[in-house]
């Protein structure tokens, strides 16, 4: 779908800049596929010309025609405070193809770049194709990554970097910060005319409500609730959910300072700007559901349209304190799974907590101890399980082993079944930071094949991979602290 509003309150016609002398770095030929791009035999697209559309240096080809090119005003609340308007600062929206929208990150300076130069670098933009597609084999909503362009321009970060551009696709790129911006502005056609576009496109369930703003509230509310669950699940940690970077699809976008857990740290920060921890992983639940509230406060004219202020504000608030609800029903499913756990009972919340809890006190890796809890087999004695020897506080984690199998034992799957299922939610690979940096550090080389190797390990997350082992290893010791900030 284009994106749906006109008008210079909401976007600006934005032409790419070009960059000089650009070249592959990286492109996913399933994402081609969902746009209906042709590719050759050499995985690139059939067309060259494409090279110079994703680089920004032109906004035609075959019979495509990008003709208003846009970037989107935003406002939004960054780190807890009101920051008014913000914005497309570096990325462009080229156009619709296949009802997904191309946009391009990283091709110069916008209506929106305030004081930046509107470009990405090629370190961020390798990090977010391949999260990108990370995060959509696992499961999890998000934007997908189509290419990255690279240019030997220098760009001026924390040192000199060259540029790069980072196309990307989804439905929408609509944020809560779009609701934001005109209620700011006290638009209230305006906000109508937003909240109508989206139940019509996208949430047309709750155009048969009798109060279809409050379903499309509830309804973007929940998306949220769940993604943030899923998240946490994979120890996942985005480092910057401020809310004009909440998708109002309730999809993964954005990535910055983003983080995966290797060593498990309930109150891991990712993003080394974010000194007060505001993002930490444990957090992730609590911010989210803020910025629901900041949806919330933004909607509450529409609601008025039909209500009075007190019953509007009544409504909203209702529904708001489904979030938690919402949440935690996922994270129960989800964390069930992770253990194979197929009949609910009650008890069944406070083992996760205890094994999360032990976790953290010995800063067990996270993916790999998730992983190797399939082969644990119903039978086996507590003495028996290696993973114990991991631990700090042997006696504690026995008695949580002792208890999990006693646990186990009262499902009636068996564990080959169980295994095939626990592999399925238990991913092996993840984009860690190290292999993250080494791929990086290659592609500033100009050798781009360890980003290739990552794509095609990271679409496959949850498959034994034949010599690949290294790729599922904890990160070395010189690697550990790899920090990541805003610039990211």
């Amino acid at each position: 779908m284009p994106f749906p509003l006109r008008g210079n309150d909401v976007c600006q016609p934005t032409l790419p800049t070009p960059i000089p002398d650009p070249y592959w770095v990286a492109f996913s030929p399933a994402v081609a596929q969902l746009i209906n791009l042709q590719v050759g035999p050499d995985g690139l697209p059939s067309n060259p010309d494409w090279l110079a559309v994703l680089a920004g240096n032109q906004v035609h080809i075959d019979q495509l025609e990008f003709t208003q090119p846009i970037s989107t005003a935003y406002s939004g609340h960054q780190f807890g405070v009101w920051a008014g308007q913000l914005g497309d600062g570096r990325a462009i929206l080229l156009g619709d193809m296949n009802d997904l929208e191309l946009q391009l990150k990283g091709a110069g300076k916008t209506h929106y770049s305030r004081m930046g130069d509107g470009r990405a670098v090629l370190r961020s933009s390798i990090r977010e194709f391949l999260c990108s597609e990370a995060m959509h084999a696992l499961g999890i909503p998000t934007s997908r990554a189509l290419a990255v362009i690279g240019s030997k321009q220098a760009v001026r970060r924390e040192t000199m970097e060259t540029a790069a551009v980072c196309s990307r696709i989804a439905p929408s790129f609509i944020r809560i910060g779009h609701f934001e911006h005109f209620a700011a502005l006290k638009n209230t056609t305006r906000l109508k005319e937003l909240a109508d576009l989206m139940i019509a496109h996208f949430y047309p369930e709750c155009n048969t409500d009798k109060d279809p703003y409050l379903s499309l509230f509830k309804a973007i509310t929940n998306r949220n609730a769940k993604l943030v669950a899923q998240w946490q699940s994979v120890g996942f940690c985005h480092g910057v959910l401020n809310s004009d970077n909440i998708s109002a699809l309730g999809l993964t976008i954005d990535y910055g300072p983003f983080g995966f857990l290797d060593h498990f740290e309930i109150d891991h920060i990712c993003n080394h700007s974010d000194q007060g921890g505001r993002y930490a992983y444990h957090r992730q639940p609590q911010v989210m559901h803020w910025n629901m509230a900041c949806l919330a406060s933004a909607m509450l004219p529409l609601l008025e349209l039909d209500h009075s202020s007190e019953v509007s504000q009544d409504l909203l608030r209702t529904a708001l304190e489904e979030f938690p609800l919402v949440y935690a029903r996922e994270w129960q499913q989800l964390f069930r799974s992770k253990l194979g756990l197929q009949l609910p009972q009650e008890s069944d919340i406070q083992l996760i907590e205890r094994l999360l809890q032990a976790m953290h006190d010995s800063k067990i890796d996270y993916t790999n101890f998730f992983r190797s809890l399939s082969k644990i087999k119903k039978d086996t004695l507590p003495a028996g399980i290696l993973q114990r020897n991991d631990f700090i506080d042997r006696e504690n984690i026995d008695q949580w082993f002792a208890d999990y199998l006693n646990r186990l034992q009262s499902e009636i799957i068996s564990d080959e079944s169980r295994k095939e299922l626990m592999d399925r939610i238990n991913p092996k690979y993840i984009l860690r930071n190290h292999l993250a940096q080494v791929a990086i550090e290659k592609a500033q080389q100009d050798d781009f094949s360890e980003v290739a190797t990552l794509l095609k390990i990271l679409s496959n997350p949850f498959d034994e991979q034949e010599n690949l082992e290294a790729y599922s290893e904890p990160p070395p010791l010189s690697m550990l602290k790899i920090e990541v900030s805003c610039s990211s």
